[in-house]
């Protein structure tokens, strides 16, 4: 029992010990492999044992399986015997490497249809024993194609215009590409070949149009294009044409010219005129009907040209009318006066619109330069008004605000002046009212009051008591002297140009005469028949004269003021002096 065991496990260690040292194939990694190849190419059929240490392969062989379950052997390669070929494939197949029993890959150099089917690669190892691959071949013919285009004619029925054949293994795939409205039909045969047919109705207007057949196979990366363009023949449409709009008498190198057209080329054209011969003189090269010599008016009537091809012919005629000369000159003369007078109007539409736009642009400019020019005299008038309204402010003694700067100098001096109840020309004096005169008194000598108002008198108070009047002109006098020593009014300040301070007029070059305001032209003035009263007011005349002896002079019959080291003297237009 136990010399059983130890024979077991004997028996067990050297089989797990083969099987550890066995060798294995490389290529093809599987039993059975699947290739495929295309016909007139080399194959190659893979095969490649790798042994291990103490492994050594003794033989290699090559079979193919026949359909009746057979084998046939083709190449044998014995590690000493060399390699050997069997039958009809000697000379059609080879070892790939020098050393078989290394690399035991089979070669078929061209390939041929009936290499198709299943080859057994065959290892003979010691101590090993054999080992085999399969590999199954399949062979693919790339296609062979054709195409044959019909022979067409405009007006045939509806009918097949080109057919396309193409032969393979697997069978082929056949398609057309075309903008052409037709139908196409294939057709398999046996041996792998395939037809195509395409029909359509003809058309002259097909002519030269696309009519590709595509070629489809697995051994083809892209379709295979068979070019083609469809052929219709048609017969010729002859036309004539003349190189000169106008023909007339004594025209030289006069021409017709005739063209047929048509599907193949017309080869034959024959001219006519009035169905019988040409007129002395015209020639015909190709399709040209020349005139030699001069038109003549004999020379007119119908041309009639012929074209013919292999389909049919063509036929077209002209009616040539040769004018006399002179109704030629005429109407070129017409046609140059048109001319002129298209020339000469599309001048005169220039030059008025080239006047209207330099109108235009000096208008513009003259108006342009009219606004500047008032702009910049309305900006000088605002800064002077500026100015101006600025000095009067500076210069303006009065508190009120009801009286305008411009108006109250003038007020205030008119004022003052009537108060001192001193008419500057003729002084007149009833009781304790002043009545102005002369030049700075109402008109119609109106009495008014030291504001200017117009006086009434109410009866019974025609005079006042002598205290109460030597009062009221003490008064007056003191504040005529504050006014006077006091006062800064400029030419502006609204007194008359008699005013005037010294300064100014020394500037405009007039002197100053002094004169003697204690007598202010006496002798043109009226008397008053109370002389009573003139003589009271003597003393208060005297003594008014005196103050204005102090703050003006007299010059011309006009009064007007002294310099005065506070005085601010303005120009008229607002400048200072």
């Amino acid at each position: 029992m136990a010399a059983r065991r130890r024979t077991e496990s004997l028996i067990l260690v050297l089989v797990l010990t083969v099987v550890c040292v066995q060798g294995d194939f490389v290529d093809p990694p599987q039993p059975v492999t699947s290739l495929r190849s295309l016909a007139e190419s080399q194959t190659r059929l893979p095969c490649h044992y790798q042994v291990e240490e103490g492994q050594k392969v003794v033989q290699v062989s090559w079979y193919k399986e026949l359909r009746d379950g057979s084998k046939d052997q083709i190449i044998t390669a014995h590690f000493m015997d060399g390699h050997t070929e069997f039958g009809r494939y000697s000379g059609r197949v080879k070892f790939e490497s020098s050393s078989p029993t290394m690399n035991s890959a089979l070669l078929l150099p061209r390939t041929d249809e009936a290499d198709e089917g299943s080859y057994t690669c065959h290892i003979s190892t010691f101590p090993n024993g054999n080992f085999e691959r399969r590999i199954t071949l399949t062979v693919w013919i790339l296609p062979i194609s054709s195409l044959d285009p019909e022979v067409l004619v405009e007006g045939q029925p509806f009918g097949v215009v080109a057919s396309c054949r193409a032969v393979g293994r697997p069978v082929p795939q056949l398609s057309w590409d075309t903008d052409l409205p037709g139908q196409f039909q294939n057709r398999t045969s046996e041996g792998g070949s395939v037809s195509s047919y395409y029909s359509l109705h003809p058309l002259r207007s097909m002519n030269g149009k696309k009519l590709d057949c595509l070629v489809s196979h697995p051994g083809l990366d892209q379709p295979r294009r068979i070019s083609n363009h469809l052929l219709v023949q048609y017969p010729p449409d002859a036309t004539i044409s003349t190189s000169s709009a106008h023909l007339y008498v004594g025209s030289e190198e006069a021409e017709l010219l005739c063209e047929g057209g048509g599907y193949p080329k017309p080869q034959n054209l024959t001219w006519t005129w009035g169905g019988g011969a040409l007129p002395d003189g015209v020639s015909v090269v190709g399709g040209r009907l020349l005139f030699g010599r001069a038109l003549r008016m004999n020379d007119s009537g119908l041309y009639e040209c012929v074209v013919r091809n292999s389909v049919g012919a063509g036929c077209t005629d002209f009616r040539m009318t040769v004018a006399e000369k002179s109704l030629m000159k005429s109407d070129s003369s017409a046609d140059h006066l048109l001319l002129i007078t298209i020339v000469a109007s599309a001048g005169v539409l220039v030059s008025v619109l080239v006047v209207v736009v330099l109108l235009v642009h000096r208008h513009h400019r003259h108006r342009t330069k009219r606004l500047e020019v008032e702009l910049s005299e309305k900006t000088e008038e605002i800064n002077s008004l500026s100015r101006q309204a600025s000095f009067r402010r500076l210069n303006s003694v009065s508190t009120d605000p009801r009286l305008q700067p411009e108006d109250f100098a003038l007020l205030r001096v008119d004022s003052h002046m009537k108060s001192s109840r001193v008419s500057l020309e003729c002084p007149a004096y009833k009781g304790s009212q002043s009545t102005l005169g002369g030049r700075w008194g109402p008109p119609g000598g109106v009495e008014v009051d030291e504001l200017g108002r117009p006086v009434v008198w109410q009866d019974g108070r025609e005079s006042l008591r002598g205290g109460e009047l030597e009062g009221e002109k003490e008064e007056r006098r003191r504040r005529v002297e504050s006014y006077l020593k006091s006062s800064s009014m400029s030419l502006d300040s609204g007194l008359p140009l008699s005013l005037v301070p010294l300064k100014a007029q020394q500037d405009d070059g007039i002197e100053p005469r002094e004169p003697d305001l204690g007598r202010l032209r006496e002798a043109d003035c009226p008397r008053e028949e109370d002389e009573g009263q003139e003589d009271d007011e003597d003393s208060g005349s005297h003594q008014l004269s005196k103050a204005l002896n102090n703050h003006f002079y007299y010059r011309n019959g006009v009064l007007r003021p002294r310099p005065h080291a506070n005085a601010i003297l303005l120009h008229p237009r607002g400048h200072l002096l």
